[in-house]
């Protein structure tokens, strides 16, 4: 490996019939006809245009304390093709607490979350491990995030 060359470690399991799925949704989702049904919402958070499906999950995050850097829902291939995502994700920067939240989230999430870690930028890259399941990886990352949110102010308040 060079060194200009990225060092991505997989931090999810998925077992192998998963990935064959996985590719497999890909191959029919290139192939479909894609037309437009809705445009692509976002809204500006801490100045950035990111997806509406996930503002409320970067704030739970935020403040829990997990610094965020990108993130893309493109809730449906239906809404928009051209700005679609295939994958919805959220790049979280490496710290203890999102550490903590990543470990929590793949514990809750299993098989529905693929994470990887950049190690040499320090951050997270968590997004939908199944093509077309945008929607749902927003709302898992905002339940997530409350539950850890929650679950965090309580063990703050057990320590004072």
């Amino acid at each position: 490996m060079s060194l200009n060359e990225e060092h991505e470690v997989l931090l999810s399991e998925q077992p192998a019939h998963l990935w064959r799925r996985r590719k497999l949704e890909l191959m029919h989702w290139t192939e479909r006809d894609k037309h437009t049904v809705s445009a692509k919402k976002t809204e500006i958070w801490n100045g950035v245009e990111v997806d509406a499906e996930l503002v409320k999950a970067l704030s739970i995050l935020q403040s829990a304390g997990v610094r965020t850097e990108f993130s893309c829902a493109g809730v449906s291939p239906l809404d928009e093709p051209v700005d679609h995502s295939l994958y919805a994700y959220v790049t979280l920067v490496q710290s203890e607490v999102a550490d903590q939240f990543v470990h929590y989230a793949l514990r809750r999430m299993r098989n529905r979350l693929l994470v990887t870690l950049e190690a040499e930028k320090g951050r997270y890259d968590l997004s939908s491990f199944f093509i077309g399941h945008n929607r749902s990886f927003c709302w898992w990352m905002e339940h997530c995030a409350l539950q850890f949110g929650s679950r965090n102010k309580s063990s703050e308040k057990s320590v004072v």
